[in-house]
């Protein structure tokens, strides 16, 4: 019920302008030999995606869903995440602020609560026209497994080779309150590396992760191959 209290405030908060505002719905779906979260793998084999988005006009506010299958035990097969936000110049700088809850639809009601809310702010610049420099500050209060405050953070960034050819790289470290939540660590480094290309109408992204976790499987290095159209 909180869940769903949360999220009925966001909608409405970022539809109470969109009536003088233009509405622009988008979606995607996507197959992924893998999905990795932060470098953790979070189906454990081939993934099935999709999501759709809201962009009110030109307010810059926006909203939207995506959802996941899942094999991490817990009880759910499927991750649902909903979000809303708001995108904004501050002089040379693009921001987008916002607020993204993990939902995890029939999970255990004995174990320990999975479904999390985080706040986050993500600034980016275009250092060239090709180059774009970026980061993520995630903040949640109480992150999934009832861990106590979660805090992820990230540099990141772009290079378009050509219109259809672009590289993408970006390193984060994920911490909790918990002692030993990850892997005996209540901390963990992430990195990730790869590219996507456009022909066809579809996105193709190959992809290596990896995280300075070792000898736990759903840590260990990957390469994930996956096919986005959008809608």
């Amino acid at each position: 019920m909180r869940n769903l209290l949360v999220f009925g405030f966001i909608a409405a908060a970022a539809a109470a302008p969109a009536f003088a505002q233009e509405v622009t719905v988008s979606g995607n779906v996507a197959l992924a030999t893998d999905y990795a979260f932060r470098g953790v793998s979070q189906s454990d084999g081939p993934a099935v995606q999709g999501g759709f988005d809201v962009a009110f006009g030109d307010s810059g506010l926006y909203a939207g869903t995506w959802a996941s299958n899942i094999n991490f035990g817990g009880g759910s097969d499927l991750e649902l995440d909903v979000y809303g936000g708001y995108k904004f110049a501050l002089g040379g700088v693009a921001m987008d602020v916002g607020v993204l809850g993990y939902l995890y639809p029939n999970a255990q009601d004995d174990g320990a609560e999975l479904d999390y809310w985080e706040v986050y702010a993500k600034p980016s610049i275009a250092l060239t026209e090709q180059f774009t420099l970026g980061a993520g500050i995630y903040y949640s209060p109480e992150f999934t497994g009832e861990s106590g405050d979660g805090l992820y953070y990230e540099v990141n960034g772009a290079f378009a080779v050509s219109p259809e050819l672009a590289l993408s790289g970006a390193v984060g470290k994920q911490s909790v309150d918990t002692d030993g939540f990850f892997a005996g660590e209540d901390e963990y480094t992430t990195w990730n590396v790869g590219g996507t290309y456009s022909a066809f109408g579809l996105g193709f992204d190959l992809r290596y992760h990896g995280t300075d976790v070792d000898d736990v499987s759903i840590y260990d290095d990957r390469v994930i191959f996956s096919v986005k159209k959008a809608l």
